[in-house]
């Protein structure tokens, strides 16, 4: 009896075990069928977020729609459609180009629909959809220009040509102009504007953009160079390892393509594009926007900068051997290295270690971090210039130190830097436009999409400038005249 209750769970272990693999086969293939962590993320959330950069019509670009300003443009629409499609909202975050890969990869964005192109380096660190668009590399360049240049690349030999950074445009020059030179800038309102003032002769760009500024501007005309080759598929990015993402958003765009929506959004964004309104109408709003960003980043800055500045300027004149040195390294660090690669590292760097702040807090924070180093030297400065027999009094009266250094130096030191302090808030605001690669919306962020937007490269340009000069021509006005109060209250 024993003998055959052992036997038969003998026979049945063996028949478990002969059935584990095709368990181990079907099991992890349904469930990877099933999900992928940044499709399970999107779905938790019920929230696609969309990177882009909006200063490239008709793909995306700012216009004002029903009395409000919008990005628009026929990849958003595109974008509007798979999250549809996917079961979420749709949140659109607007940056840099060059830097929404790096965005993609930390989870700040889900996916890129920027007229991105799968190339072999970029297939390296994210996915791509299959394509639904393979435009043409076009030349445009000045029609006055036109009898010096043919269809053959060659025409342009010894020539300066303007390409997109980090785009396959850019790649096209190096590869099939190499005895032209290559002029790279972040955005194509830049590199047509160096078109239009003789900088540079031709500009390398897709069909839709470059028919889309001759359209525009009769002053230019459009060249299809030989070798006359697509630019490359245009697809959508995202997270590496996200097969199921992946395959959803296929699916969705085999539907916008076979229905025919694809060209129905194409001739949306072209009257989009080329709406009769008046300038100021069309995109004054943007300029108040950014203005309105870039006082606030400032205030920011120039709070967390005087805060931090002022205990750092303490600690480097502490005779204590540790703060000391933290003082000086931090301020020799920030004092020498770039604003620009401060803002990079406090976007993406923040998100590595799960801190997932907006562009607007990160732009402030990098800036207020900046401006910190340069307070701290401007206080100790200042905090030097009274006279150590202030100190020595306030001792004699039985202050402590702390007490000497915050009722008797540093009101009197305040005194003396206050100019070199008006001097840094107004350096702030300038400033802020570097943060503008991270994508927050300050002045000339907005500028550079009413240059997308709008095709005129050069007068937007203008009236930032005149803004710029009247925040600070009536800040260093303001800071004058508290001088001269705080200067007269002294005799």
């Amino acid at each position: 009896m024993v003998q055959k209750i052992v036997k038969k769970l003998v026979m049945t272990a063996m028949g478990l075990i002969l059935l584990l693999p095709m368990f181990l086969v079907f099991v992890p293939q349904t469930q990877a069928a099933d999900t992928d962590p940044a499709y399970a993320a999107i779905k938790k959330r019920g929230v696609l977020i969309v990177g882009l950069s909006a200063d490239y019509a008709p793909f995306e670009f700012h216009a004002t729609v029903g009395g409000r300003d919008q990005i628009v443009g026929f990849e958003v629409s595109m974008a509007k459609q798979i999250a549809k499609d996917l079961g979420v909202k749709i949140q659109i975050k607007e940056m840099g180009f060059d830097g929404l890969i790096g965005a993609v990869q930390t989870g700040k964005i889900d996916v890129i629909i920027s007229g991105i192109n799968a190339t072999p380096e970029r297939e390296k660190v994210v996915d791509f959809s299959k394509s639904y668009m393979s435009p043409k590399q076009t030349i445009l360049i000045l029609k006055k220009n036109a009898p010096q240049f043919t269809t053959n690349v060659d025409s342009f030999s010894g020539k300066k040509v303007g390409a997109q950074r980090q785009t396959t445009q850019e790649t096209f020059v190096q590869n099939n102009m190499p005895s032209s030179t290559l002029v790279s800038i972040q955005k194509v309102p830049d590199l047509v504007s160096q078109l239009s003032a003789g900088k540079i002769s031709g500009v390398v760009l897709n069909d839709p953009i470059s028919e889309a500024y001759a359209q525009q501007n009769k002053a230019l005309q459009v060249i299809y160079p030989k070798p006359n080759e697509s630019e490359g598929a245009v697809s959508i990015a995202m997270r590496k390892n996200s097969p199921v993402l992946q395959s959803k958003i296929n699916a969705s765009i085999d539907g916008i393509v076979s229905s025919g929506k694809l060209k129905a959004y194409q001739k949306e964004a072209n009257t989009l594009m080329f709406a009769k309104q008046s300038f100021w109408a069309k995109y004054g709003n943007l300029f108040i926007k950014g203005t309105l960003i870039t006082l606030a980043l400032a205030a920011i800055a120039v709070v967390i900068g005087a805060v931090l500045g002022t205990v750092l300027a303490l600690f480097k004149l502490s005779p204590n051997f540790i703060l000391k040195s933290l003082g000086n390294i931090y301020i020799e660090y920030v004092r020498g290295t770039p604003l620009l690669v401060q803002a990079f590292m406090v976007f993406f760097g923040t998100q590595v270690i799960g801190l997932n702040l907006s562009a607007f807090a990160a732009g402030a924070l990098a800036m207020g971090l900046n401006s910190a180093a340069y307070v701290a030297e401007i206080i100790r400065s200042g905090i030097n210039s009274v006279n150590y027999g202030q100190t020595e009094a306030a001792r004699s009266l039985g202050l402590s130190k702390g007490k000497s250094m915050r009722y008797i130096i540093l009101p009197q030191a305040i005194k003396n830097i206050l100019p070199a302090l008006g001097n840094e808030f107004v350096t702030v605001i300038k400033e802020g436009s570097v943060v503008s690669v991270i994508g927050v919306g300050e002045l000339m962020f907005q500028t550079g999409v009413v240059q997308g937007a709008s095709f005129q490269p050069f007068f937007p340009l203008l009236i930032t400038s005149l803004i710029y000069f009247v925040l600070t021509f009536s800040i260093s006005r303001a800071l004058g005249y508290a001088e001269k109060r705080m200067a007269r209250s002294s005799r």
